[in-house]
This record gives C-alpha cells, sequence and structure tokens, in this order.
C-alpha cells in the first residue's frame, strides 16, 4: 500500500479587492506574469511591510521577490500561503511522527474510537520485502492483533449495561473501541487531513525530506511537494526530488548540497 495525498484546498486571492486598496492609497502594483495566487498572496504581504509600491516597487519580479526573501530568511510572509491535503493509505507510526509538527500545521484525523477498525488494512514498511522472514513474522503479527481486536470487539458488546459498562450507547461503543484499539499496531492504515502553510512545509521537507531510514516519511514529503511545486514553484524552487539507489524518492534542499 502506498501512500495517496490529495489537494482539497488551496490560497485564494480577492485579486479586486486588494486592487481597490491599492486605488485608495493612490498607488498601484506591477504584477508579475503567470504568477500563482500563493505566490501573489507572499509577495502582497512582503511589499505591504515596505509599501513598496508604484514607485517604491523593485523591479524584481515576483519569483526573484521571493527568492530574495527566502536567501535573506524573511520567510514569515510564506505562512500566507496554505493548503489542505488529505493524506491516505499511511500508517499510524507515520502520523504519530507527522503530528509533531504543531507550528503552522493543523490535524484531523480518523478516529479509532468512532470508527470501526475489524477490517482495517495495514501499511507492509518496505524494507520487510528484503527477508522473508522478517515479512512473515510481520503478516503473522498483523493477522493476531486484528483477530485480537475482533474477538474484544464481539466479547464486550455482550456485556453493554453490565456493571462498569452503564453508559449511552455512544459511550458504550466508545469505551469497547477503546479497549480493542489497544492491540491494534503502528501499522494500521489512517486517514489524515492536514492543513500546512508554505513556511511550515519547507521545514517539514528539510528535517523529513531525506532522512534514508523512513521510506514512508520520503514518499508523502515527495508527494506533498509534487503537488505545491505546481501550485507556487517559486516558495519551494530551492528543493529538489531525487532518487536513492532503491528507487525511493528523496528530497534534497539546496543548502543540503553545498
Amino acid at each position: 500500500m502506498k501512500p495517496r495525498v490529495y489537494l482539497l484546498t488551496r490560497t485564494r486571492l480577492d485579486i479586486e479587492t486588494f486592487l481597490a486598496f491599492l486605488r485608495e492609497e493612490g498607488t498601484d502594483w506591477a504584477r508579475s506574469p503567470h504568477a500563482t495566487e500563493s505566490e501573489e498572496a507572499v509577495e502582497i504581504a512582503g511589499r505591504v511591510c515596505y509599501m513598496s509600491f508604484g514607485e517604491k516597487q523593485s523591479p524584481r519580479r515576483n519569483g526573484d521577490y521571493i527568492q530574495n526573501l527566502i536567501r535573506q530568511g524573511h520567510e514569515s510572509v510564506l505562512e500566507h500561503a496554505n493548503w489542505t491535503f488529505l493524506l491516505a493509505g499511511v500508517s499510524r507510526a507515520f502520523t504519530h511522527q507527522l503530528v509533531r509538527h504543531r507550528v503552522g500545521f493543523a490535524f484531523s484525523q480518523l478516529s479509532q474510537q468512532y470508527h470501526e477498525e475489524t477490517d482495517a488494512e495495514f501499511v507492509e514498511p518496505a524494507h520487510l520485502e528484503q527477508s522473508p522472514l522478517a515479512l512473515a513474522a510481520w503478516r503473522k503479527a498483523v493477522e493476531v492483533s486484528q483477530e485480537s481486536y475482533r474477538v474484544i470487539i464481539d466479547s464486550l458488546s455482550k456485556l453493554e449495561g453490565t456493571p462498569g459498562l452503564e453508559f449511552s450507547q455512544k459511550e458504550f461503543k466508545r469505551a469497547i473501541r477503546s479497549a480493542a484499539r489497544s492491540v491494534l499496531p503502528n501499522a494500521t492504515e489512517t486517514k489524515i487531513v492536514v492543513t500546512a502553510n508554505a513556511r511550515a512545509l519547507r521545514h517539514f521537507f528539510k528535517i523529513r525530506g531525506s532522512i534514508p531510514g523512513d521510506i514512508e516519511m520520503r514518499e508523502v514529503a515527495a508527494a506533498l511537494f509534487n503537488l505545491v511545486r505546481r501550485e507556487a514553484p517559486s516558495l519551494f524552487g530551492d528543493f529538489t526530488l531525487e532518487k536513492l539507489s532503491d528507487g525511493s524518492p528523496s528530497l534534497v534542499h539546496s543548502n543540503a548540497k553545498d
């Protein structure tokens, strides 16, 4: 099972409202052709800091302007560009790491307390392919955990209303699923909605995109990068997507090559 990444929302710029603001200020803006809404939102935020419009506007086009901001370390304005993604086919081991990225991120994940996991799928770690013995052990452990989950759910379901389980039906189901989920492994497949701004994504790409021993993390980072690179190439132009010897992706920041 491979990670699947879907782009749900993107930055939208109400250009007419902004141009009305400029007219009220008695100035104008030389827009760069072909800049995306995300790129223009970042440029606007940067220029408003100095009101560098009209005669005060530098000759830099949008891409050069953004690259200069990044080189100078003035990345706070990148926080105005954001996207929402739906990630599926990923493991809970992966999301346990992902949700450690708090600044600039928002998360909404599939709940094992409310969602029945009897027919859950599992994400097989890539390195298991190199050892038939390890793969067999992993599959056996997953099979045992899934069967244990079913037994716990079935057994506890028959005890509704007994002492210690006098809950509403909603809370009773939450209680037995909470007990049953404790045997599920980190490999359990999950879904998660992630919203992140450009600055946070850049940080994520830098520290997560090229970890040799974590293929799943690199695969998700590469999938996210491919989406946002099309959305705002100027914001992520200093990253390159390469391949390791096993063919898996590695996302490298230009500074890492220096």
